[in-house]
């Protein structure tokens, strides 16, 4: 099976021995605490997870910017984005060396980790932009993840942590929700050696099936997983509760049995594109997937993005920076000509109107006035879903109005 990143095992911070995390639980309720930003939270449940090895806790500001302009750390490690606690008020800690940090997505704002305190510092304006524009391309507020990222406040607060809850993940998505200790253990369980990773923010339709289809064949690989955010999205976006549901409904219909597993993990997108790409591949190798199928605007938004810049940035690494490897992935859509899915790079003699094109807008509409896309664009099963979804949500704005 491939090495976690950077380790031989991987360096989970959940507190799994009960004794202890009740011991520190304890604890906290008297530590100087801080209410995370849902992007720290995030950051959190990920290095609990184990999907962040080696790291042991958020990094500090000379790590902060040895990875936005080099990305590697001071060490040599490589990191493609800051992984960091920012909050803009540290009165309640000033001076403190263990904290505890409370999470701000579940109610009552409880304890989510205890952190060591390494350092406060305070990035300069300069900094905060440099960090920007490296790790987001752009500078740009109307960039969903630079607003999230520039309100975060300027304080950074580094050391290693130690986890003592999944936040809202482990509870509210009981079974897609899973550790890359879980992810890594089933593989092994299921015997798989080669095996692909397809990144999901979104339902897949039928050009993302054929895709993940396509990976596993040309790969010769045992099986694939397919991974969701299950964190904060842009407004707009599927919630991650319908987008689960669309994608088992698809894979139970579609898939044999034992090629497929669908699995969540906690994190906020970023939007940060090429970065993020970069970001992707090395929590799924610390996963245990060999190979992530990397696509057109692979973790962009808008037109922030070259098309295919977030494979291009794999060109630049340093030799053996990762060891996962990634599958090139062209726009697919349905070929009428050949009556079936194809990578458009792929075929030849076609032109825009021999392809079943249709666009979000489009889809929306559709699907919230109760008509399912051609079973070209979509599956039926998985249409129901969304129709009942968006049926419901104009529903419920009528309601409202």
């Amino acid at each position: 099976m491939i090495k976690p990143h950077g380790a031989d095992a991987l360096n989970a911070r959940y507190v799994n021995d009960v004794t202890r995390r009740n011991t520190l639980l304890a604890e906290a309720e008297s530590l100087p605490s801080i209410v995370l930003n849902s992007a720290a939270a995030a950051n959190a449940v990920m290095l609990g997870a184990g999907y962040f090895t080696p790291l042991n806790g958020f990094m500090n500001r000379i790590e902060a910017l040895s990875v936005t302009s080099r990305m590697q750390t001071p060490d040599g490690l490589f990191w493609p984005v800051p992984i960091l606690n920012l909050t803009g008020d540290i009165s309640g800690i000033r001076g403190a060396k263990r904290i505890a940090l409370r999470d701000p997505n579940q109610e009552g704002k409880p304890v989510l980790a205890v952190m060591d305190v390494e350092n406060i510092e305070e990035f300069s304006a300069e900094e905060i932009a440099i960090i920007t524009e490296e790790v987001f391309g752009t500078l740009d507020a109307t960039h969903p993840g630079v607003a999230v990222f520039q309100s975060s406040g300027r304080y950074c607060i580094s050391g290693a942590i130690e986890v003592l809850n999944y936040s809202y993940f482990a509870d509210e998505f009981e079974g897609t929700f899973k550790t890359a200790v879980e992810i890594r253990d089933e593989i092994r369980e299921r015997g798989w050696e080669t095996v692909v990773a397809f990144q999901t923010r979104n339902p897949m339709h039928l050009a993302h099936e054929e895709l993940c289809r396509m990976a596993k064949e040309r790969l010769n690989a045992d099986g694939i997983v397919i991974h969701m955010l299950l964190g904060r999205l842009k407004a707009g976006d599927i919630p991650a509760g319908v987008r689960d549901a669309c994608i088992r409904k698809m894979v139970e219909v579609y898939f044999p049995e034992n090629t497929v597993m669908v699995n969540g993990y906690g994190f906020d997108m970023l939007y940060a594109g090429p970065r993020e790409a970069l970001l992707h591949a090395v929590f799924r190798q610390n996963m245990g997937a060999t190979h992530l199928i990397v696509g057109r605007d692979h973790a962009g938004v808008g037109d922030f993005y070259g098309p295919f810049d977030a494979q291009a940035i794999f060109d630049d690494l340093e030799p053996n920076a990762l060891e996962i490897e990634i599958f090139r992935a062209d726009h697919t859509a349905w070929s009428k000509k050949l009556n079936k899915v194809v990578m458009m790079s792929e075929v030849e003699d076609h032109k825009p109107e021999d392809y079943v094109f249709l666009s979000g807008t489009k889809v929306r509409e559709m699907l919230s006035e109760g008509v399912a896309p051609p079973p070209e664009f979509s599956r039926p099963e998985v249409a129901r879903i969304l129709m009942d979804h968006y049926q419901l949500e104009v529903m419920q704005t009528a309601v409202g109005e």
